[in-house]
């Protein structure tokens, strides 16, 4: 094996690991920080060593190996055993063999960790753009240029970010548990709030030059998978995992072969993956059976599902799609919600029916820089043959959006309002 080919297996290896390595870690340590320091410690002794000796036959025992060892000697060094006996629960200065005493918690059910581990990075007193990157970046495995990438900040940036994101959890000594009673159904929207965020940038990326992020949707899958393995009796779970694989079916027919979107109506059903559809529709079955009371996460995979059903634009139940945004809204209301169900009617009763509940959100503040605002209210206009105001409110959607490949679709509508209206 070439050096490059053993430095590329490290990295594979690495990926697939890390998220073990640094939840069984911060078992012993109680500090995010410094567990994935120790992992780093392990990837630079597996960059050392493979290259000469081959990568051995289990490459993640390795890796743990060499972690516990700079583990211990980290304890050791700074005299840790005494300051944390009490946060591991028993006082390390009475046991014989410290080293028994680490391994006992690192070989610890790799389940339990990892959920620890995905608590910890999106507790609360964590920014929401704080927890999205270090979930990406502790769980997802993604490195500091990939999460700046993906969220259009300079690498710097993110690497502070991360590195305030750790130290905030260290000064508000977070505990590395899973939450019981009334506070675990709080953290675990957060978690899932976190999640379905790295998934949404993926879908329909809010910057940049390209309309979507395949491998952040793939990473958020990931992660609702995860999820759904260490909490399978938690329907909000199940469901978000169903809304995820439901939208994702659609990404490849959302892109045209120059990348740039492709709407809804106009795309190739036949490109839609199968594959993922039947996983979704198996765990939205799985969420409905958890729970009689459908959650925000059920209905927006219900909604899915619907477009999902329909091999032919022609076959989606609107009407159904309007119902469930109804049942959304009163859920969790939302002008978002409102502005989706607007579109829905439409479909169902006709553009003039979608542009008054449109017009009728037009004051909403959280909608005051939202660019499809206008875009559904020009689209609307076209139909209904307004094509001069729909010339304008397309146009004034693309100044709002930051997404280059959206701006390009929006103004060529604007475009084509405009040859409609010189036509007519």
């Amino acid at each position: 094996m070439t050096a490059s080919d053993a430095h590329r297996a490290i990295e594979t290896v690495f990926r697939i690991e890390a998220p073990r390595l640094i939840a069984g870690l911060a078992r012993v340590t109680r500090d995010v920080g410094r567990a994935e320091e120790l992992a780093q410690d392990a990837l630079v002794a597996a960059l050392q060593q493979w290259p000469g000796e081959g990568v051995p036959r289990n490459p993640g025992a390795w890796l743990m190996q060499a972690a516990k060892h700079r583990a211990l000697d980290g304890l050791r060094r700074a005299k840790m055993l005494q300051r944390k006996h009490d946060e591991i629960g028993r006082d390390l200065d009475e046991e014989a063999d410290p080293t028994a005493v680490i391994e006992e918690a690192l070989d610890d059910e790799l389940g339990d960790d990892l959920l620890r581990l995905i608590f910890t990075a999106c507790h609360p007193v964590l920014a929401v753009e704080a927890r999205l990157a270090l979930t990406l970046r502790l769980i997802g495995g993604l490195t500091t240029e990939e999460i700046a990438r993906a969220f259009l900040v300079p690498e710097p940036t993110m690497a502070q970010r991360l590195v305030r994101a750790k130290k905030a959890l260290a000064e508000a000594k977070v505990p590395y548990e899973v939450p019981h009673g009334p506070e675990l159904g709080e953290r675990l929207a957060s978690v899932l709030e976190v999640v379905y965020l790295i998934f949404n940038e993926g879908y329909a990326a809010t910057g940049g030059e390209d309309w979507v992020r395949p491998a952040l949707c793939q990473e958020a899958m990931r992660l609702g998978r995860i999820l759904a393995g260490l909490a399978p009796q938690e329907p909000d779970v199940h469901g978000l995992v169903a809304l995820m694989e439901l939208q994702a079916s659609r990404l490849r027919a959302r892109i045209g072969p120059d990348g740039a979107p492709v709407l809804l109506l106009d795309q190739n059903r036949a490109r839609w993956d199968r594959l993922l559809i039947n996983h979704g529709l198996r765990a939205l079955e799985t969420a409905r059976g958890l729970s009689a009371t459908p959650s925000p996460y059920v209905l927006q995979a219900e909604l899915a599902a619907c477009h999902a059903r329909a091999r032919t634009a022609d076959e989606t139940d609107w009407r159904r799609i309007a119902a469930l945004y109804g049942a959304l809204g009163t859920l969790t209301p939302s002008p978002v919600i409102e502005l989706n169900r607007a579109v829905a009617v439409s479909m169902a009763d006709g553009p003039a029916a979608g542009l008054a509940l449109v017009d009728a959100l037009a004051g909403a503040p959280a909608l005051k820089n939202y660019h499809l605002l206008p875009s559904v209210r020009a689209d609307f206009l076209l139909k209904l043959g307004r094509h001069g105001e729909a010339e304008a409110e397309f146009t004034r959607a693309a100044e709002m959006t930051r997404n280059r490949r959206e701006r390009d679709l929006l103004l060529s509508r604007a475009q084509t309002a405009r040859q409609a209206q010189a036509a007519g």
